[in-house]
Formats: structure tokens, sequence, C-alpha cells
């Protein structure tokens, strides 16, 4: 599959990633990232229970580090007969605006194809200007408000889909 990374920053470079399901041992640096992106971060728990769940697909982007390959973003999705939803997804703050979130909508684009989901969804925070844009990227476009839907907050979220034929038959999937 082969997206067009727009979302690379000029003054960034974008990263070689290597994108694989998310095992337990990956906890510990998505657990990094997962709190340091969110006011109210999943626990470890959810985590665990999330790598359980059949309808669960967790995966995780990887970098080229001193000691090895480390994790730098993550995506977390559910395919429920043909539908999809994108529960979690985040990338580790110095690598963000690389690429890297891009990649991982793309593989979970191209996994759901492959289970012949039609339809995918997620909700995003009315403020998150930059979430929006990578998700209309891919062809994501409002569809309802969930309003009051962040507990921490108070902020309403907005409820993206997209067809994914559509989008798969315009990006070449």
């Amino acid at each position: 599959m082969h997206f067009k990374s727009s979302m690379v920053s000029k003054d960034k470079k974008a990263v070689d990633v290597k994108i694989t399901e998310m095992t337990v041992d990956d906890l510990d640096d998505v657990m990094v990232i997962e709190r340091s992106s969110f006011v109210t971060p999943w626990s470890d728990k959810m985590f665990r229970l999330e790598l359980c769940l059949p309808a669960a697909h967790n995966l995780v982007a990887k970098t080229e580090g001193e000691n090895g390959r480390k994790v730098v973003g993550y995506i977390n999705f559910l395919i429920v007969v043909d539908e999809v939803h994108i529960r979690d997804i985040a990338i580790r703050e110095d690598f963000r605006m690389r690429g890297i979130a891009s990649k991982l909508i793309a593989e979970m684009i191209e996994i759901s194809c492959h289970q012949e989901a039609v339809h995918a969804t997620l909700e995003v925070r009315r403020n998150n200007t930059a979430a929006r844009k990578l998700y209309e990227k891919f062809g994501f476009e409002v569809k309802g408000v969930r309003p009051l839907y962040y507990s921490d907050t108070k902020e309403d979220a907005l409820i993206m889909w997209v067809d994914l034929r559509r989008t798969s038959d315009q990006k070449g999937i």
C-alpha cells in the first residue's frame, strides 16, 4: 500500500518504521506514549485486555534505536462484521509530524479491507485539528457529534466515518 505522507512537517524528516502486531513486550513503551498523549490515558490492564480480544487489532510502529527497535507509535482498532472502530492512536511526541500516524492508518485500512470491512469510524475531540486533518486525508468525514463525550474536559467528540471501499479504490489498495 502506498500513501503520500503530506502530514510530514517541513522541518522534520520522515522516519522509517516497521509496523508489527503489538505484544505484551511492547507495553512499557506504549504506556509511556499513552500517558504523555492523553489527559485520561488507558491503563496497562486495558491494553492487556485489548491484546486478548479476537476482534481487536493492535499495531505498533517501531524504529531502530540504540538498543534495538523502539515503539514510537501505535493504533488500536476493532473489526466487527464489516465495520472498523478506531479506538486509540498515538505517536511519541518527538516523532510526531513524520508520517508515522499515516502509516499506521494505512495499515489499518489494508487489514480492514482484507477482512472485508466496509466502513470505519472514530471519535475525535472537536478542537484536535491536527488529528482531524489526518483523518480527512484518508477520507473520513464528520457525520455527527457526541456532546460532552470526554469526561475529563467535557468536550464534544466529532464522529467521523469513511467508506473504506471508496478509500481503498482511491488509494489503490
